[in-house]
């Protein structure tokens, strides 16, 4: 069963210095019927003017997932990622996945220190297992090429770090792909997954579904998923826990 999401259905906030397209309730955007998909809570999409960003504020408990479309976004926070000498340079560029895990709480901040570039990307919350809340927070950061998804769906978070990807703390695998013309891809879900669809960018089509940029499949009921005709496409799929 694939219900599908129009991009023009999706909240959207417009702060001057921000502009977000909100899949989810968040903020000043609520609708009931939209809350969330599996343990997937937050898709933010966000351009963020020159030289400006989100100040200090705090998370606990939630899988935090970056994925940059244009420009750079410069993180820091109280795990000292961002600051000098810090573990992390905390500066995420296109092809980049970074994950924080606020656990037990965690500060953070992210800004955008070009002059003259918007910094576009998506702010991503997966709620952890229950289990994983109260963790000590924790952060990672990898890079993916255009060529490990270019025509195929690349694993680049999951619950065990298969695979290479970056670790997160639920029961949910994420999937980035880039598809043009004849590049075509399927990916099995088992038994009792279900499964979201996120199209970057582009036109894609997904079992039948055709999708434009912004768009959204919500996928129960189904085994395999089939990625064809794609045009300057970038496509994210999570696969979750019923």
């Amino acid at each position: 069963m694939l219900q599908l999401i129009k991009s023009c259905d999706r909240g959207y906030a417009d702060h001057g210095w921000l502009k977000s397209f909100h899949s989810f309730s968040f903020a000043d955007y609520h609708d009931p019927a939209r809350m969330g998909f599996g343990a997937l809570r937050v898709i933010n999409e966000d351009r963020i003017a020159p030289g400006t960003g989100f100040g200090t504020h705090g998370h606990r408990d939630m899988e935090i997932i970056s994925y940059v479309l244009a420009g750079e976004l410069a993180h820091k926070d109280s795990m000292g990622n961002g600051e000098k000498g810090g573990a992390n340079a905390g500066v995420i560029r296109p092809g980049d996945v970074q994950r924080m895990s606020a656990g037990s709480g965690v500060l953070h901040s992210e800004f955008n220190h070009a002059k003259d570039q918007t910094t576009h990307f998506l702010q991503i919350w997966i709620q952890p297992d229950g289990a994983a809340r109260g963790i000590a927070p924790s952060y990672e950061q990898k890079h993916f090429d255009a060529a490990s998804k270019r025509g195929q769906l690349r694993l680049v978070a999951a619950n065990d770090g298969a695979q290479g990807a970056v670790s997160i703390h639920a029961d949910a695998k994420l999937y980035a792909g880039l598809f043009d013309g004849a590049e075509q891809a399927e990916l099995d879900l088992d038994d009792g997954r279900i499964a979201y669809v996120h199209l970057v960018r582009g036109a894609l089509t997904v079992n039948g579904q055709d999708l434009a940029a912004g768009d959204a499949l919500q996928v129960r009921e189904t085994s395999r998923l089939a990625l064809t005709a794609g045009r300057d496409a970038e496509v994210l799929i999570f696969d979750l826990a019923a």
